[in-house]
């Protein structure tokens, strides 16, 4: 089985490192254009344009099915992407977890880029999974790009700023980008108060690989850090559409790094 995953940039390392813990057998195909970053303040028809692109690099190494790990490529291109890859290649699009973050009781922050806080697109969302919560949108403006680049300095200040405008009586924060799920540790800390408890995050991550795999009616075999290290699937980078290795700023993040230690890359 072959899984690809699509986005601008580095945001589809927490869906790929989630598919490789769900199925460690699994060949992976990660296919974005960090060139082209971000995607957020082009526009609908520049963005579908540039994912079209991305999806068929990947598609032309016969994935079984096509992971859109990108929010704001899901909100403007998934409908094209279905439409030029369906039947034969399934696309599962990326969708913020606010229904579940909303099940657990309000208050809840969705950090999500400028782009998408307050667009149609969201507000849609919270009308109809959140309605009985109190919710709070926050932007988050340089987030994406400061982890995109691995620049520490820009993402504290990003999280600081997203942070002082999240309510303290947040109790749950929906990550609202893939990007941000790299630094989900650095939010949470950010977001601690004393005498509050801390602040669950919700990300997609695992929904979306989960979703995959249900599409493809598989099953998940995961296993131990050991099994996945021992018989890992093949990995393939595709960077603007050419093989590439890793980039050094995926390494950063421990889930470039499971995926760098536990895969054979095809080159």
């Amino acid at each position: 089985m072959k899984i690809a995953l699509m986005d601008s940039g580095l945001g589809l390392l927490a869906a790929a490192a989630a598919m490789r813990r769900l199925r460690p057998d699994a060949g992976l195909v990660l296919s974005s254009d960090p060139g082209s970053m971000p995607w957020g303040p082009r526009t609908p028809e520049d963005v579908v344009g540039r994912a079209l692109t991305v999806a068929r690099a990947a598609a032309a190494h016969r994935p079984d099915a096509l992971i859109v790990a990108c929010n704001t490529a899901s909100v403007h291109a998934l409908p094209a992407l279905r439409a030029a890859l369906e039947p034969g290649l399934p696309v599962i699009g990326t969708v913020p977890a606010i229904k579940p973050a909303a099940a657990g009781g309000g208050p809840v922050a969705i950090w999500a880029t400028p782009a998408t806080t307050g667009s149609p697109y969201q507000r849609d969302l919270i009308v109809t999974f959140a309605a009985s919560v109190d919710v709070t949108e926050v932007p988050c403006p340089g987030l994406a790009d400061a982890v995109e680049h691995a620049d520490e300095e820009g993402i504290a200040r990003a999280v600081a700023a997203a942070a002082a405008r999240t309510p303290r009586e947040v109790k749950t924060v929906v990550l609202g980008c893939t990007h941000y799920e790299l630094v989900g540790e650095r939010i949470r800390e950010a977001l601690r108060h004393p005498g509050l408890p801390e602040v669950t995050l919700h990300g997609s991550a695992g929904a979306v690989a989960a979703q995959a795999l249900r599409r493809l009616g598989a099953t998940a075999t995961p296993g131990t850090t050991a099994a996945i290290a021992e018989e890992p699937g093949e990995l393939t980078v595709l960077l603007g559409g050419q093989r590439a290795s890793l980039p050094d700023a995926a390494l950063t993040y421990a889930e470039g790094r499971l995926l760098a230690e536990a895969t054979r890359v095809h080159q």
